[in-house]
């Protein structure tokens, strides 16, 4: 599988990413992840993949909640799962979590392989969001969840305007200054400004045969929970 640029941009920065992940939101993705596998946990499934699931992070955080569930996470960036599989070492989790180099616009599953399927802040990088989405629903399960935590624009005042300004001039800056990577953290934002509003995000979700959806704000709308089934 050849290397696109945002598997190369997550293989440069992938030493200082968690780091980065943990400091530029003041940990507060550590809560949002908890939240996601806490939601994930309601319908008790017995098979999971994790999209997008980088250092794992996540596929840790639904190990704990779901102990019943064995987790496939999947990601382009071969780097990042590297450092995922020294964690699942650290902390005994090899026989409930695989992880595999893969890309979410053509899953080597059958249809019908998950009860559930998660992204954590990587729906933005699909290169074909229409493609990613209609595998999640193909490898899904008739009645099964897809979980989606992502970044999204506050709204309302003063959170609109003080997070524009952090994440526009503040963000990048530290991103640059951590990461040693000039292009990640200015990418960041410009993907979250790109990506469609919750209501928007979820007509394209019912588009591509998940339906019954609820988008939960999170942080005053920093980012957004969504929820769908197929």
């Amino acid at each position: 599988m050849s290397v696109s640029p945002i598997a190369a941009m997550f293989d440069r920065i992938s030493p200082k990413y968690d780091r980065l992940n943990h400091l530029l939101s003041l940990n507060i993705d550590k809560m949002w992840r908890r939240k996601t596998a806490k939601a994930v946990a309601k319908s008790q499934p017995k098979t999971i993949l994790d999209l997008a699931t980088g250092t794992a992070d996540l596929a840790i955080e639904l190990a704990k909640r779901n102990p019943q569930a064995h987790i496939v996470g999947i990601d382009i960036s071969g780097k990042m799962l590297e450092i995922g599989k020294e964690k699942l070492k650290q902390q005994g989790l090899e026989s409930q979590i695989e992880l595999r180099l893969g890309d979410a616009a053509a899953l080597p599953f059958d249809v019908n392989s998950f009860d559930a399927v998660t992204v954590a802040f990587g729906v933005r990088n699909f290169e074909d969001l229409g493609k990613g989405l209609s595998e999640i629903s193909r490898v899904l399960r008739p009645g099964g969840q897809a979980t989606i935590l992502e970044f999204s624009m506050p709204e309302k005042f003063p959170t609109k305007q003080l997070y524009r300004l952090y994440f526009k001039h503040i963000l990048p800056k530290i991103g640059k200054s951590v990461s040693k990577d000039p292009g990640a953290y200015t990418y960041l934002p410009q993907s979250v400004e790109a990506f469609p509003k919750p209501n928007g995000f979820l007509r394209i979700l019912s588009d591509n045969g998940l339906n019954n959806g609820a988008a939960r704000q999170l942080s005053s709308g920093i980012a957004t929970l969504y929820t769908v089934t197929k």
